[in-house]
């Protein structure tokens, strides 16, 4: 059984003849909506510029005038319709924490 991430997926696997694959879809979409993550530092902003590579993507948020950057694949860029205008929020789970000074 697979689990299908994005529409166009279904799509190709509905014309191969998988009958249960919007099942399947739903099903994982359901997941997402209720998933719960243990990361503490989860920053709501504006997506203020997406820049994709060969084959990662830096996308830049605004967070209350503090821009951070994630380095994603466009892969993920494309199946979470990120774009320029959009909230998103900046998830961040490290384990250090290092501290510099002048």
């Amino acid at each position: 059984m697979n689990v299908y991430s994005d529409y166009s997926d279904i799509r190709r696997e509905l014309k191969s003849g998988d009958k249960n694959a919007w099942t399947v879809y739903r099903l994982g979409q359901q997941r997402r909506k209720t998933m719960k993550i243990s990361a503490r530092n989860i920053l709501k902003g504006k997506i203020v510029e997406i820049t994709k590579g060969a084959t990662t993507a830096h996308v830049r948020i605004d967070v209350a005038g503090t821009v951070v950057t994630s380095s994603i694949t466009n892969a993920a860029v494309d199946d979470l319709k990120l774009t320029v205008g959009n909230t998103a929020y900046a998830v961040v789970k490290a384990s250090d924490v290092m501290i510099g000074v002048d």
